[in-house]
């Protein structure tokens, strides 16, 4: 894309960084195309990214998040907000053992993400509100483990497990067509979500696998298409 005198001028005023990496002081919103019409995903501070200038326009620049190789576009007024990174990210590897030992963790951030005034928000991913795909992230996050963003690709990266393997802390997959959506299982048939308002609670709620439940509950138990259980920390495969 062409890179226009103000795009110079805005990259001019960041300081350059030796590792090529960005790190964020503050949560930062970033959208899915450079109209910035869409959220597509948030970051949290701290969190590193790369600026791909080759992808630059009067307004937005594309990044690429680190953790999770996540590719998003950022407005150019929010370059003020990253701070240039001595290191390069460095990913850790984490065992399944370990992240078992965390599984207490993650359930508990989601049911304290539940218990906060919140509601569904498309490519939510900052606390409060937040998406599908965004609470998994974050809530593993909190342990150090890193999943893929999106529902389909969190669904491709996990272990597939059946129903009756099913443990708390495995994740449990929805689709229409293609996996569309993901909860946290809990145990005892039991899931945490954030569904949306169309065919949802517009906030984060626990349901069941159940074709007893009300009319929400029974939706998504129709929609249940698999699930799958974290075996290690995600590391993008990037070039």
């Amino acid at each position: 894309m062409l890179a226009l005198s103000s795009t110079a001028t805005s990259l001019d005023l960041l300081p350059p960084s030796v590792s090529g990496e960005y790190f964020c002081r503050i949560p930062l919103n970033l959208y899915n195309s450079a109209t910035g019409a869409e959220l597509a995903t948030q970051a949290t501070p701290g969190r590193h990214l790369k600026l791909l200038e080759t992808s630059i326009t009067s307004q937005f620049i594309q990044v690429r998040l680190c953790e999770d190789g996540y590719v998003a576009w950022l407005s150019l007024d929010d370059l003020s907000a990253l701070e240039s990174s001595a290191k390069i990210y460095q990913h850790r590897h984490i065992s399944r053992p370990q992240i078992e030992r965390n599984i207490p963790q993650i359930i508990a951030f989601t049911k304290a993400a539940m218990a906060q005034p919140n509601y569904y928000l498309w490519g939510g991913r900052v606390g409060p509100n937040y998406d599908c795909s965004g609470l998994m992230q974050a809530a593993f996050c909190v342990s150090g483990i890193w999943l893929p963003r999106d529902s389909y690709q969190q669904e491709t990266f996990v272990q597939s497990v059946s129903y009756e393997e099913l443990l708390p802390g495995d994740l449990v997959f929805f689709a229409n067509d293609k996996v569309d959506h993901v909860a946290l299982y809990l145990g005892n048939s039991y899931y945490i979500h954030s569904s949306g308002q169309d065919v949802g609670r517009n906030r984060i709620a626990i349901d069941s696998l159940s074709d007893q439940g009300d009319k929400i509950s029974q939706y998504y138990y129709e929609k249940v298409y698999s699930f799958g259980r974290v075996m290690e920390s995600y590391c993008p495969n990037i070039d």
